[in-house]
């Protein structure tokens, strides 16, 4: 008899468990689910293994439990913080053709003074958006033509690169290193533009 009270108690916690985050995730708009690919900005797809009620510092929030892919380092972000660090889900493929029309156009932005640089590459890093982050991949692709990259905007153009090589990859179905050699080409070929309409005008 304890046995079966005990094992329907444990079935009614369940219960009551999965209620509350079905119940919450709801409440909140939030479509993510478990085993779902989403993008984190400034460190590229996440895996979002678990969703369930957890206590900090005597505050129950929701949290979304991630693997970083790049690395498999793990990180919980409150859902109440989900907007504020821009996570999202991974895009489609049209916004993938979206981007490479980006990155091959030839329109790369220019600053007058790397610290206006810096900061506007900063703000479009923190977006997490895949058009932003082109931008600032071929700004810094244009700089480095040009002369050493500072230190900070050598990590800033790694970051990005990644970020967009490794969700082109799980998009299009196809490893880093294709999809490294799709973006390499489409940069070049923007450089190429731009020189030649430079030389033109």
């Amino acid at each position: 008899m304890y046995n079966k009270r005990r094992k329907r108690k444990s079935l009614s916690d369940l219960l009551t468990a999965a209620s509350f985050i079905c119940i919450y995730l709801r409440g909140s708009g939030v479509t993510f689910k478990v085993g779902q690919k989403v993008v984190y900005p400034n460190h590229g797809v996440t895996l979002v293994e678990k969703i369930e009620p957890g206590h900090i510092d005597g505050v129950e929030q929701m949290y979304f439990h991630l693997r970083l892919l790049a690395n498999n380092s793990k990180v919980m972000v409150p859902k109440a913080n989900l907007e504020l660090v821009g996570l999202r889900p991974l895009c489609h493929t049209r916004d993938v053709r979206a981007l490479f029309e980006i990155l091959e156009d030839g329109n790369i932005d220019t600053y007058k003074d790397w610290k206006g640089r810096y900061k506007q590459n900063l703000d479009k890093m923190k977006t997490g958006r895949l058009t932003d982050v082109a931008e600032v991949l071929k700004n810094l692709r244009l700089v480095s033509q040009r002369k050493s990259l500072s230190f900070r905007e050598k990590k800033m153009y790694e970051r990005a690169k990644y970020f967009i090589v490794s969700e082109v990859a799980h998009v299009k179905g196809i490893n880093e290193r294709e999809a490294e050699e799709l973006v390499e080409r489409s940069l070049n070929s923007s450089l190429e533009k731009r020189l030649r309409a430079k030389v033109a005008s």
